[in-house]
Order: structure tokens, then C-alpha cells, then sequence
């Protein structure tokens, strides 16, 4: 138990899973703990909250995963997503982490259910959360109020005090916050929008794209701490530019609208900009390898909007997001509600139709349905679409969390200069560019998370009982 006016252990700043798992296995470690949450009490967890599911090895069935998915798909994975911007061994670090860490969850509160119908084709890859994301969040403060954790709410830390490369204390305003190891968890910069625009800059067309972001994780990650950290010499990974960044409904929120507002039907129709036009195959892999390439995608197209086309045969085959699409009973009567050009948009409907070939319908698999002489081509899941009644979502791009942040190694400790930190670490966000250089694939924020959050932690606890044991020398 923290103790009023005593040196703690192990300060941890942030709120959200990383944090958590952190604060969690520092406390279980003997260590006493702080955790600095600078959201209110009723909006703590981060973007965690906004979550559904772990993406997990394992070589053969285990409860609500089925079949297998070992170490090396789960490598190839990762590795097709990222385009081989990856640290090999931090990934299968956390490949590895991801087999062994449910049953820990699950000694802190945490049940797991079988894939929901409908969610990404992830039966086999992701262990899905009871209640989600936020019902994780509450298992965990539950469960580290119950061990003694101290937990402070509107906490927000603006910087940190350091000696070289070791930390001394956390500032949260004029409080000076000191501890013997600190574990930084506290989120990328996807809320700060004056530093997402100037991250994108201008584009050919003279606009600047982050103007038309929408924010789809929580609105406290606003990067000051990062920030700060860069400023401080802290070493740096990763492409401010690049980020989990999903198509999400044109109609969501400035801020948390989260996963209910992910389109998720681009695989079973066509995708068209704002001048009618086709930019991307819509059926190059599984929608749980491409859905995040889209919100980047969107982002590089005029207006930084798009829109998902479907007919009634996808209807059933998606998980429906939150607000219904636009119905029509005709194509060109679409192009009218949409506000789309209507001879062009006809022009791209109509050579894509030509263009399908036929085959054998599996959205399950990587079946045979393409177009022929189509540019872009849709390499699977191409069927003509003819059928009414016909809809269509106005497309933007979502940002979940930006992939600038701390270099890392396999102990979590914060790098300056190529040199680890003594006591100061890194979890979730913060360090997920390690991993992440660009892309992602469903459920792999949460693995990357709890691995980091777990050996941030121990790493602390470790660090603040050698503090403690060379202050008694």
C-alpha cells in the first residue's frame, strides 16, 4: 500500500491497458505503486476502452480459440502489415507474451468469449473480451484497488525531472510527484490535432488532410508527455505520419466513437472517392490484415473522403455499424443521395460490374471472385453489383493511435543516446512504432500492450528494489 507522504516505488503515468498491466505486475512484484490517470474517473482506460479483443498464439485449440496460430503466422502477419518496418525480436517478444498472458488476465478479473459473428474472421487469431474493452478496464482498476495500487484521477503529468537518464520525479502541474522507477504508458498524440497537422502538412491539393481526421480513440492522448520526452533526448521510432488509422462512418464523433463506427463491409462491395472513381483493390486480403490501411487511404484521397458501396447481397455478411447507411433503389438514385457525380460514378460502377468474372462466392477464404482487366483490380470477393436495394457510407479517416514514440528493448527501458534508462520504462503506445512502423492487423495494440506492460513493470519493480537495497548499503 502507498503510504501519504512516502517515496513510492513505481509511478505509473497512463490509465489505459499497458498502464494497467504495468501497475499490476510491479504490484504483484512487492513494488508499491502509483498510477497517475489524467482522464476523469469516468472516461479512465484510454483507448483500451474502445477495444474488443487479443490477438494470441497458440498451437492448438485453447477454450475460446480454435484450431491454431502459431509463432511463425502470427510473425508473417505482422511482418505483411508492417511491410518489414518491424523490430524482429520486440515482435516475437510480444508473439510470444501474447500465448502465455490469458490466464494472468484472467487472475485479475478479465473473461474471454468466442469471436462474435460477423467480427473480422478472427475465431481463430483473437480472444475476444467479455463485455469489452471497458470491462477489461474495470476488472483491472478492481483488481489493483484490491492490491493496494493508489490511483489518482485527472492527474494529467506535463513532464519529468530527470538526472542524465535516470528519472526522479513526475510533475503534474506544480506537484512534484517523486518515485524510485517510473513506467511511461500514457498514449500516443492522436488527440492533439494542432501536431497531427503539422505531421501531415499540406497536401498537392492544398489541403490539409488532418483537418478532416476524426479522432476515434479517447481525446486525453494528447502527446504532452511524448513530447516532452523527444525534447529531453529520449531516442525516437517510428513516422508521425503513421498510425492506426481505419475508414470509419463520416457521421462518428470528433472523439471516442470507437469501434462501432468502423465500416466494415469495404471487402464485399467497392469503394469509390468523391469524384466517383475506384482508388484500391477492396479485395486484396482478409479484412482483419487491411480494414487499418484504409483510414490512411481515405486520408490520401480528395477531401480526405470516400465511400463504401454495397448491394443487398453484403447485407447480414458484416457486423453493422452504428448509423445505417444510405438506401436507394437504383445505382445512379445512390449517386444522388450520396452527392456523388452520377456519369462517372455509373462509368466506375458499370466497367467494374463488366469486369467481374465468375466464381465461387467464400467470404472466409481468399476465393476466386476477381475482375479481369480492371485497374485497380478487385482480386477476391468481386462480385457485380446489381442487386437493390443498394447502399452506401461516406467515408473518413479514424485515427486510434499514432505509432511515433520511444525506442525500447526487451526490458521496456526508455533509451537516450542508444543507452537504457536505470528506472525509467515504456508500455502500449508510447513504444508501439517498435513493432508497428506502419499498418496493423485486428487485436495486435492489446498484444503489444500487455507484453510491454507486464515487462515494464517487472522491470520497475526490479529497478526501484535495487534503488531501495543501495540506498541501505
Amino acid at each position: 500500500m502507498t503510504v501519504a507522504g512516502a517515496m513510492v516505488d513505481v509511478l505509473v503515468i497512463g490509465g489505459g491497458n499497458a498502464a494497467l498491466c504495468a501497475a499490476l505486475t510491479a504490484r504483484e512484484a512487492g513494488a508499491s505503486v502509483l498510477l497517475l490517470e489524467a482522464s476523469p474517473r469516468e472516461w479512465r482506460g484510454g483507448n483500451t476502452q474502445h477495444t474488443r479483443n487479443l490477438r494470441c498464439m497458440h498451437d492448438a485449440p485453447q477454450d475460446v480459440l480454435v484450431d491454431a496460430y502459431p509463432e511463425e503466422e502470427f510473425w508473417q502477419d505482422l511482418l505483411g502489415v508492417t511491410g518489414g518496418r518491424t523490430d524482429e525480436a520486440l515482435a516475437r517478444l510480444v508473439i510470444r507474451a501474447s500465448a502465455t498472458c490469458r490466464p494472468w488476465m484472467r487472475r485479475h478479473g478479465v473473461h474471454f468469449q468466442p469471436s462474435l459473428s460477423g467480427a473480422l474472421h478472427t475465431a481463430r487469431t483473437n480472444a475476444f473480451f467479455m463485455g469489452g474493452g471497458k470491462a477489461l478496464v474495470n476488472a483491472y482498476y478492481r483488481s489493483a484497488g484490491n492490491l493496494g495500487v493508489g490511483i489518482r484521477y485527472e492527474a494529467p503529468v506535463d513532464r519529468i525531472d530527470l538526472d542524465g537518464t535516470r528519472f526522479v520525479a513526475a510533475r503534474v502541474g506544480g506537484e512534484r510527484i517523486a518515485a524510485r522507477a517510473c513506467v511511461l504508458a500514457a498514449g500516443g498524440f492522436e488527440s492533439n490535432r494542432e501536431w497531427l497537422r503539422q505531421a501531415w502538412g499540406t497536401n498537392a491539393r492544398g489541403e490539409h488532410p488532418a483537418d478532416n481526421f476524426l479522432i476515434r480513440g479517447t481525446r486525453f492522448n494528447t502527446g504532452v508527455l511524448l513530447r516532452h520526452m523527444l525534447d529531453s533526448g529520449a531516442d525516437a521510432v517510428g513516422d508521425p505520419t503513421q498510425a492506426h488509422m481505419v475508414a470509419i462512418d463520416a457521421r462518428a464523433p470528433l472523439y471516442d466513437g470507437g469501434i462501432c463506427t468502423r465500416i466494415d463491409c469495404v471487402s464485399l462491395g467497392v469503394v469509390v472517392n468523391r469524384d466517383g472513381r475506384r482508388f484500391y483493390d477492396e479485395g486484396e486480403d482478409f479484412w482483419p490484415k487491411r480494414y487499418a490501411i484504409w483510414g490512411r487511404l481515405v486520408a490520401q484521397q480528395p477531401g480526405q473522403t470516400a465511400y463504401s458501396i454495397i448491394d443487398a447481397k453484403a447485407v447480414g455478411r458484416f457486423m453493422p455499424p452504428v448509423f445505417p447507411g444510405v438506401r436507394a433503389d437504383s445505382l445512379p438514385a445512390l449517386a444522388r443521395a450520396l452527392g456523388l457525380p452520377e456519369t462517372d460514378f455509373m462509368a466506375t460502377m458499370d466497367a467494374y460490374n463488366a469486369a467481374c468474372r465468375p466464381g465461387t462466392f467464400d467470404h472466409t477464404r481468399l476465393d476466386d471472385c476477381r475482375t479481369d482487366a480492371l485497374a485497380p483490380a478487385k482480386t477476391h470477393w468481386a462480385r457485380p453489383i446489381d442487386t437493390p436495394p443498394f447502399f452506401g457510407y461516406a467515408l473518413r479517416p479514424g485515427v486510434t493511435f499514432t505509432y511515433l514514440g520511444l525506442r525500447t528493448d526487451e526490458t521496456a527501458a526508455v533509451r537516450f543516446g542508444g543507452a537504457p534508462s536505470p528506472n525509467l520504462f515504456v508500455a502500449g503506445e508510447m513504444m508501439a512504432g517498435n513493432v508497428l512502423g506502419q499498418g496493423y492487423t485486428a487485436g495486435v495494440g492489446m498484444s503489444i500492450g500487455t507484453a510491454f506492460g507486464r515487462i515494464a513493470g517487472a522491470s520497475a519493480a526490479a529497478a526501484a528494489g535495487k534503488e531501495r537495497a543501495d540506498a541501505l548499503a
